[in-house]
């Protein structure tokens, strides 16, 4: 008798854990990679959805989707957050320029400029308080897209539709 709980216990931990492991089990391979197939980047098709007005903030069609595209900046942005005279954090940001197609080159070519006003841009918001505090909230991250957009075409001109911020972190030191 002794050794029959054990053994009931450790059968119906077993079982507990097979019935776990098919709940959450991920869907099967075949469906897994037709979706990869449909979407290898995780990008969802243009006809799925296209940015209004209202949503990108800016006056670009909504139609438009289509005639852009995106230069991804080559290295992450890494601003310092300085707080009574020391560095308190680190901000790291990945950024992208939405441009007209075709145009990448140029934003490619201007890669060393563009990359000096956005750091002064990301500097000058960082001095401002721009990021400290809930600093992804809407009105912060509209503020900072709208100076980055803003310097982008003063040096690759009005190709440049957007800048979007891919990814930001923030590690305190």
């Amino acid at each position: 008798m002794r050794m029959l709980i054990p053994v009931i216990l450790l059968l119906l931990g077993i079982g507990g854990g097979v019935g776990a492991a098919k709940f959450l089990l991920p869907p099967p391979e075949e469906a897994a990679m037709a979706d990869i197939a449909a979407a290898p980047c995780g990008d969802v098709p243009a006809a799925d959805h296209a940015p209004s007005t209202a949503e990108t903030g800016h006056d670009a069609p909504a139609g438009d989707a289509a005639a852009r595209e995106y230069a991804l900046m080559n290295n992450q942005f890494v601003v310092p957050v300085v707080e009574n005279g020391r560095v308190a954090a680190m901000v790291v940001l990945s950024i992208s320029v939405e441009v007209a197609a075709g145009t990448t080159d140029k934003v490619f070519a201007a890669e060393p400029k563009l990359r000096d006003v956005f750091l002064q841009t990301l500097f000058d918001h960082a001095n401002n308080g721009g990021f400290e505090g809930a600093f992804t909230n809407a009105t912060n991250m509209r503020n900072l897209r709208a100076a980055l957009r803003v310097v982008a075409r003063d040096i690759v001109g009005p190709d440049v539709s957007d800048v979007l911020i891919i990814d930001i972190l923030r590690q305190d030191v």
